[in-house]
């Protein structure tokens, strides 16, 4: 989670430092606007790939932890009926 938040903070921090670079520069207002527009281009593309990336780690982690769940429900379940073939072998005994 505290990775999330720096990552958020990265963005936001390098969005407006950008935009104040850009507006107190001396040119003028179409050149502006437009290293404005192509600066926003190019960070909304960072936060998009950025964004397919986290997707792809949150599926590969929920992916294992599936497994890991299909592993310790397998294993419950064999030793649940170990558990009761013993207790089907004690009371033959009697």
């Amino acid at each position: 989670m505290n990775g999330n938040k720096a990552f958020w903070g990265i963005v936001t921090a390098a969005a407006v430092g950008a935009i104040i670079g850009l507006l107190f520069a001396p040119e003028d207002g179409d050149k502006t606007r437009k290293k404005i527009k192509k600066k926003t281009n190019s960070l909304a593309t960072e936060l998009i790939e950025a964004l397919e990336k986290s997707k792809e780690k949150v599926s590969s982690v929920t992916g294992q932890v599936k497994e890991a769940g299909e592993e310790y429900k397998d294993a419950a379940w064999d030793k649940a009926e170990e558990y009761s073939d013993a207790a089907k072998n004690e009371i033959n005994k009697y």
